[in-house]
């Protein structure tokens, strides 16, 4: 590829993370919560094992807890398609809970799908606080559509296509498909609505829970990083909390623009104005990035 003997290549859920670079240096100590995104695990020593690895090695001292949903590995990946979000996001929160390094506060920066779920985890389980959120390529407002996924020679993909096209709102979907839970429809919107277990909830989409309201509010920083040639997420505004119009699936409105932001059901606009939300953009596909960028937009906000 041309490239220096400095320059590392990372694998994430497919995709790829270009490392490049220099040292991170030596202030970062608060804790670090990652979770992965769909059809990768915690400890892949590819992904997201080489990145809790490389961190600790380049910042001293950090302590930095790669989410594992299961007892191995192995479930952990089956997990990231098949086990209800609700469930997962309720068992992190435990694991964090009885984690004596987190008690002071951590900061949580999730991939892909990883990050709404990490936002679940911020708005239902504020013990211990969590302090920034990083949201890399995460799907805010959900998908309508799945251009790609991991593995695309699996059958995996196309029964997960299929499943999602026949009925994503039936109850057999929805509880045993991950990928169900955010799925937004935005031409059945009563649908999606009524019967999404996971995002429409997060998302105060039936009523407001003013206690994840609160929750989210307490966040220092929300950071959302949307990547310009997203080919795996539809739509990609999604990553910037922006989505369809409603009733139909080709204008888009940002999240300035949305009933979430104008009706301010999750703080979002309290937030926005006490300049606690941050818009960050890349010039490339779902999860590639290089480490010279990462220092310079993400690691600030992991201090």
């Amino acid at each position: 590829m041309g490239l220096s003997a400095a320059l590392r290549l990372i694998s994430v859920s497919g995709c790829l993370l270009l490392l490049c670079g220099s040292s991170w240096g030596d202030n970062a100590t608060v804790p670090l919560v990652i979770w992965h995104g769909m059809g990768d695990s915690c400890c892949n020593p590819l992904s997201m094992g080489a990145i809790k690895k490389m961190m600790e090695a380049e910042v001293p001292g950090i302590y930095v807890l790669s989410l594992m949903i299961g007892k191995t590995v192995v479930q952990d990946t089956e997990n990231g398609f098949f086990m209800d979000v609700n469930e997962q996001v309720s068992f992190v929160c435990d694991q964090l809970s009885q984690d004596p390094k987190l008690k002071g506060g951590y900061n949580a920066m999730g991939f892909s799908q990883g990050s709404q779920f990490l936002r679940a985890v911020a708005q239902r389980c504020p013990d211990p606080p969590m302090k920034n959120l990083i949201s890399v390529g995460g799907q805010h407002q959900g998908v309508f559509g799945l251009p790609r996924c991991p593995g695309e020679s699996s059958h995996i993909c196309e029964w997960i296509r299929k499943m999602l096209n026949s009925g994503a709102y039936t109850d057999v979907v929805q509880k045993h498909l991950v990928q169900a839970q955010y799925w937004h429809d935005p031409l059945n919107d009563d649908l999606y609505k009524k019967h999404s277990l996971f995002l429409a909830d997060i998302n105060q989409e039936r009523v407001v829970n003013e206690t994840y309201k609160k929750n989210l509010m307490s966040l220092n920083k929300f950071v959302m990083v949307k990547f310009l040639k997203d080919t795996m997420v539809d739509p990609v505004d999604s990553e910037w909390f922006g989505f369809y119009k409603p009733g139909q699936d080709k204008e888009l409105e940002t999240l300035k623009e949305s009933a979430i932001y104008t009706e301010d059901r999750l703080g979002l606009a309290e937030m926005d104005s006490a300049g606690k939300l941050v818009f960050l953009d890349y010039d490339g596909d779902h999860l590639q990035f290089t480490q010279e960028w990462f220092n310079e937009k993400l690691l600030p906000f992991l201090r």
